[in-house]
């Protein structure tokens, strides 16, 4: 495969910061690479060099001739006065009115739901999310050579992010994509990007390879990295909980992976953070009976909807933009009341409300004494916390704690905002979008904090990671004005969607001839999906097994009652026989997957 883009010995510096020190990569033909990094490591500064948006300060940056690329950065700016048409069918030199005869745009516009803003709307009086949206349809529509994207997730929804990996996926073109989402990192890249300390290393395979990579990494390192070590042990074993993690390259180093992990416990004991959760809510969390949410212009979202929180429930809340997931989080939080209906909140109920907005901050403080202003010291879990060591815990250094909050970046900002929510103790959290703007490693540390968090949930996000990392229930608005729950989580969701036949289902993928989705996507999708059951069967064996040596016991404990003895004995031959079942499901199921 020829070389698209060649960087040697390439520096880049802003200040007294090099966030690039003589990187020489190249990206090759068909490639598909992740970009992955803490916030203000050099992710964007990096892509923006390579894509010729920033010239390096030093070494050589080299293109193959009449290279096709386009270019989608979070600095983008859409020309004044466009139209949304204009930005998008301009280059393809379409004019507006011939745009719906050819399948492949038809599918862009629809899987990033550009199709119901209307071609002739000016881009002006669009929101940041529309925006982003159009500039990254703008680019998918072309024939190109190479895709160079910039967190092209944030502003999308589940269903979205799920067509764009499809789309990517069935493309020719080569692709460099920066992002935190980790389910979409894992789903296309074929390499990943490291940005650190200056350095770019790569890795093999998508987020499942680089996470193993890292913690073969931390396990030979010095012993002072032993914090970062054991925040890798405690995701791998989250990764390899189940069916084996997904990894290109089957043999690295598993054995070594399994002694790292062999001793890791569950990330949370659900059983003792539900009985704490009790005490300190009590039975009434936060109620809504017979409510009904509608928009300031009058659409009802839900109808006749009664929910209970219940103590140390977490819930993640998914569902298509517009929807009412943000309405209906204000209406738990008591920001907005009910149309009809009522909402009821427990004595002793304390809640913590992570909003979108970056406009609850205190600009002229510093980030130590922004935490401080809301507590010097909490409880988590069984230790004690202080302000200094939470903030140090969500990203932000010793030195990095004096900066002014007014110089930080949007990340950062958003880090600074979830460091003071949870400053506060709430035991009650609502979050919405808390994985905005949030580098995996903050987001591996944020979920850290939430295992051992004792209280209820609520979380809106499009992170499949993160819903089914640290929820146990998810409940979708499919905007039929009901709250619908998941038994089977994200995958139930996509497949009800799918069902429906609404925008952005998997089945609107294509490729640039209208044909449906490639093999390579549509064998993705099914191998997730039979990854997943292996989950749920290898969590109900666990159950089934637990049963089984309870039963056990009882029948020692029953040797002289005959009666008893014979009721539990064909108690345990039943579960016997659903255990074996479920174990035979497992194994087929694991044979298919090998």
């Amino acid at each position: 495969m020829a070389n698209l883009i060649n960087l040697e010995q390439v520096s880049k510096s802003f200040g007294i910061k090099p966030l690039l020190d003589s990187v020489s990569l190249g990206v090759q033909e068909g490639e598909r690479i992740g970009v992955v990094g803490l916030n203000g490591g050099g992710k964007t500064t990096m892509l923006e060099v390579l894509a010729g948006v920033e010239a390096p300060d030093s070494g050589r940056v080299s293109r193959v001739g009449g290279l096709r690329m386009a270019v989608v950065t979070q600095r983008g700016v859409l020309p004044p006065g466009s139209s949304v048409g204009d930005v998008v069918l301009g280059p393809l030199g379409v004019a507006a009115h011939e745009w719906a005869g050819d399948a492949r745009i038809r599918s862009v516009l629809a899987g990033i739901g550009i199709d119901n803003l209307g071609l002739e709307v000016t881009v002006d009086g669009l929101s940041g999310g529309e925006r982003r949206r159009v500039a990254l349809a703008a680019a998918l529509v072309q024939d190109l050579d190479l895709l160079v994207l910039d967190e092209p997730t944030n502003h999308l929804d589940v269903e979205g992010v799920q067509w764009l990996a499809e789309h990517l996926v069935s493309r020719r073109s080569a692709l460099v994509v920066v992002t935190h989402d980790r389910w979409f990192l894992d789903t296309v890249a074929n390499r990943t990007w490291e940005v650190v300390g200056g350095r770019v290393e790569s890795y093999e395979g998508g987020y499942n390879d680089w996470v193993f990579a890292r913690a073969e990494r931390s396990r030979q390192a010095d012993a002072s990295e032993e914090r970062r070590r054991n925040l890798a042990r405690k995701e791998l074993a989250w990764l390899r909980r189940g069916a084996p993690a997904r990894t290109s390259k089957p043999k690295y180093r598993i054995e070594a992976a399994e002694a790292l992990i062999a001793d890791v416990p569950p990330p949370r004991d659900n059983v003792a953070l539900a009985s704490f959760a009790q005490r300190r809510l009590g039975k009434v969390v936060i109620e809504l009976e017979d409510a009904r949410l509608e928009t300031p212009d009058g659409r009802v979202l839900v109808d006749d909807l009664t929910w209970r929180l219940a103590p140390g429930e977490r819930v993640g809340l998914v569902g298509v933009n517009g929807s009412g997931k943000t309405t209906l989080l204000r209406t738990l939080a008591g920001e907005i009341e009910p149309a009809s209906g009522k909402r009821i909140q427990g004595q002793t109920v304390h809640i913590g409300w992570l909003r979108q907005e970056l406009d609850d901050l205190p600009i002229g403080m510093r980030v130590l004494e922004a935490v401080k202003d809301v507590a010097e010291r909490i409880t988590l879990g069984d230790k004690e916390v202080s302000a200094g060591q939470l903030a140090e815990r969500l990203g932000f250094t010793p030195a990095r704690q004096r900066t002014p909050v007014g110089d930080l970046s949007g990340g950062e900002r958003r880090r600074l905002q979830l460091t003071r929510v949870l400053m506060a103790e709430p035991n009650v959290l609502l979050l919405d979008e808390p994985t905005n703007d949030l580098d995996i490693d903050t987001l591996q540390q944020l979920e850290d904090i939430l295992d051992g968090w004792a209280g209820t949930m609520v979380v809106i996000s499009h992170d499949r990671y993160l819903i089914e990392r640290i929820c146990d229930t998810t409940w979708a608005l499919f905007g039929d004005g009901k709250l619908t729950n998941l038994p089977g989580g994200i995958e139930d969701y996509l497949r009800r969607r799918a069902a429906m036949g609404d925008v952005g289902a998997p089945s609107v993928a294509s490729t640039a001839t209208g044909a449906s989705a490639p093999k390579q996507a549509r064998d993705g999708a099914a191998e997730r999906a039979a990854r997943k059951e292996l989950s749920r069967l290898e969590r109900a064996v666990a159950k089934l097994d637990e049963r089984e040596r309870k039963l056990h016991e009882k029948l020692a404990e029953a040797a002289t009652d005959p009666d008893k003895l014979q009721k539990l004995d064909v108690e345990l031959k039943q579960v016997v026989a659903e255990k074996e079942a479920a174990e035979e499901q497992w194994m087929e199921l694991a044979a298919d997957l090998d």
